[in-house]
């Protein structure tokens, strides 16, 4: 079969899918179809957003899906009347088996880790946070249990101590990209082989989950270490990034300062003994730095609640910040 012939449908939604589908096209691959998200009002103005990978589908004149549900049966006749040969998803929803089990040469996902290792919605984010040096991207095709499946090929790239979530999300796009063109390659020469994940575990390779992140968990725990916090906003920045409100620790407890993201820190050293409790402030009026459980960081770039991002100079210059203010 010539990779013309060979007919894909394509899920995904964010800009990490785009770069794996632009691939696969300027490569000549036959895209068949794209299933995306339904647009979505996003924003003050609640204008309706589109997903990255619908403006490319709509760009490229490509055959475009947005189901509400996925078991919709007008959904399935559609893809029915494709009669793909494979399918490939990638950053999109939990897939039912109906959809799954479609195509005679299966359906394969690109997972931003190394495989078993963190299953799950946001393996970038909880990488970076678990302070790991090393992850990867993975391409393993479907079954029942999410990111469980066999697995076809991994590539493996260095995480730097001074990454974030945004630096490891481009690498991995970029490599994701490849490994997704390549397991295509070896699909359509019908030379692939996988290994199941149980197999790797039972040589040693721990399995670990990264689940869904949520506002709570976003928000910094000032009783942690300072390594632990400061690796926390690595691993949610830009986005959706850590968070803390600034009080005034003299007033009676009530509304705080401010609501603020922390985008950027650092670790300070501190000497001697810690008198200070974790959450007060210090570093006059041109550092902002936060003791910890164990140490403390110095918040370099921050965003307050309504404003734009800023370093924590230009924030301090025109904050009101008492010299009992502390971060909770």
């Amino acid at each position: 079969m010539k990779k013309e012939d060979l007919r894909i449908v394509f899920l995904g939604t964010p800009e990490f899918a785009v770069e794996s589908l632009d691939l696969l096209v300027k490569e000549g691959f036959n895209i068949a179809g794209v299933v995306t998200m339904p647009d979505k009002p996003a924003g003050r103005g609640h204008r309706m957003f589109e997903s990255p990978v619908k403006l490319y589908a709509k760009q490229h004149g490509l055959k475009l899906m947005q189901p509400a549900k996925l078991k919709d049966p007008e959904f399935i006749k559609e893809l029915q009347k494709i009669d793909a040969d494979l399918f490939i998803v990638i950053a999109f929803r939990m897939l039912p088996e109906v959809v799954w089990q479609m195509p005679r040469l299966g359906t394969f996902n690109l997972h931003a880790a190394l495989l078993p290792r963190y299953r799950g919605a946001a393996p970038i984010n909880w990488v970076v946070d678990t302070a790991a040096t090393e992850t990867g991207v993975t391409t393993f095709f479907l079954k029942h249990e999410i990111d469980t499946g066999d697995i076809i090929s991994q590539e493996r790239v260095e995480i730097l101590p001074t990454d974030n979530v945004g630096d490891v999300h481009d690498k991995l796009m970029h490599l994701g990209a490849r490994l997704t063109l390549d397991t295509v390659n070896h699909i359509l020469k019908g030379d692939l082989t996988t290994i199941p994940q149980e197999k790797l575990i039972g040589q040693g390779e721990e399995a670990s989950l990264a689940p869904k992140i949520f506002k709570e968990t976003c928000r910094i725990d000032w009783s942690k270490p300072a390594v632990n916090v400061h690796n926390l906003v690595r691993g949610l920045s830009p986005y959706p990034c850590a968070w803390t409100e600034l009080y005034d620790a003299s007033a009676p407890e009530g509304k705080a300062l401010y609501n603020i993201k922390i985008l950027e820190t650092s670790v300070v050293e501190c000497g001697g003994a810690q008198s200070a409790a974790p959450g007060s402030i210090s570093g006059g009026d041109r550092h902002l730095t936060v003791t910890c459980g164990d140490g403390a960081v110095e918040i370099l770039r921050l965003q307050p609640a309504g404003k734009k991002a800023m370093t924590a100079t230009e924030f301090l210059r025109g904050a009101r910040m008492p010299e009992s203010a502390v971060a909770r």
